[in-house]
């Protein structure tokens, strides 16, 4: 059996946090033990979880800067606890999962799950990353994208990259939690949702989204932009649908957990975000075979087959969102066999069965090395 040990920031809500407990949740136990390590003092909300669910969750408590007395910790629980891989998510606990496993019995793999925006060269990480690289038993990344801005800015050679997606089980919802969110939020039938459910961040580019929303009001009175998330932008956004005489149309609903039911009613998923790596409330809607707008940033066209199960735009402006918006407004045929196409493309290569199986491999692969 085989003890893994998953190093991250911190198991708070996240693209991050949801595919360490797909992981979790779905290696086979009798041939795999698992824990969680966390850098940051805080465990978070998903960590938690898990911690009432049995997950051994430990938290190092990183202090700032450079910190090398978290290598010691790290080291010694990596020994007390014998870990056979440590399975380093994000690239600042690559670091430290890979100068605390120097000279000691434990593989250590890489998943990189997306990059800051805009990305940036540091070149004091030249020869350290490429001595990382040839000493990880594996490298993964989320999407050809982040594959492909590795070996750009982190100058690691892409074939010790593999790309694994990200991968989810399908949500479902009922028809009567549907109407009660509707009827909560004053949604008629005759309306037509359109909307996302995200971190209300100037990086998620809501402010072009209801901005592309206004250009329709005029010529489509029932459509309803439905925004599902709070973050730094709330009041900004607010502020933007009364400057643009759409407040009576736009419903902010707040943080919602689990969101599920409210993206449910969502007939068109935009996401024109500026940086992504595989979203994961992406993931989510094609499960529940929603269509989606995406911008061509990170994997999202990797995710969004243009044409297929969506649209990807040629350009990330509020005209030509608009233009998506309403290609599938006045065709509803292709609306419905974007949803169906949708469904599909998720079942094909978005499935956590998919994922888990992927990293099954790699886990038992790298121990032989």
């Amino acid at each position: 059996m085989l003890n893994i040990m998953h190093l991250t920031f911190d198991m708070g809500i996240g693209g991050t946090e949801q595919v360490i407990r797909q992981l979790i949740l779905g290696l086979d136990p009798k041939s795999f033990t698992q824990q969680i390590c966390c850098l940051e003092q805080e465990v978070g909300a998903m960590g938690q979880q898990l911690q009432n669910n049995g997950i051994r969750v430990h938290a190092l408590a990183r202090q700032p800067g450079f910190d090398l007395s978290l290598i010691k910790k790290l080291r010694q629980l990596i020994q007390v606890e014998r870990i056979d891989v440590i399975h380093c998510h994000q690239y600042t606990p690559w670091v430290y999962g890979w100068l605390a496993a120097c000279g000691l019995h434990p593989k250590v793999v890489f998943t990189e799950h997306g990059r800051f925006f805009p990305d940036r060269y540091r070149w004091k990480a030249w020869a350290i990353n490429k001595a990382m690289a040839a000493s990880t038993a594996k490298i993964t990344a989320i999407s050809a994208a982040t594959k492909a801005a590795l070996e750009q800015f982190e100058f690691i050679n892409s074939k010790h990259i593999e790309v694994i997606y990200n991968g989810i089980d399908a949500i479902q919802s009922s028809e009567q939690a549907k109407q009660q969110v509707k009827n909560e939020l004053g949604i008629s039938a005759e309306h037509n949702v359109i909307g996302t459910v995200a971190r209300l961040d100037s990086i998620k580019n809501q402010a072009m989204m209801i901005q592309a929303f206004a250009m329709l009001r005029d010529t489509h009175s029932q459509l309803r932009l439905l925004i599902v998330g709070d973050g730094p932008e709330m009041n900004t956004l607010r502020a933007l649908t009364q400057q643009l005489n759409v407040v009576d149309y736009v419903i902010f609903a707040g943080f919602k957990s689990p969101a599920i039911d409210y993206m449910a009613i969502i007939e068109l998923f935009l996401l024109p975000s500026l940086s992504e790596g595989t979203s994961m409330t992406l993931l989510e809607a094609m499960s529940l075979g929603i269509p989606c707008i995406v911008s061509d940033a990170g994997g999202n066209a990797e995710v969004i087959a243009h044409n297929l199960n969506g649209l990807v735009l040629t350009e990330n402006t509020a005209a030509h969102l608009a233009k998506a918006i309403e290609y599938y407004l006045t065709n509803k045929q292709a609306l419905i066999e974007a949803g169906a196409q949708a469904r599909l493309r998720f079942e094909q290569l978005f499935s956590a069965k998919q994922m888990v199986s992927a990293f099954t491999e790699i886990y038992q692969l790298s121990v032989k090395q």
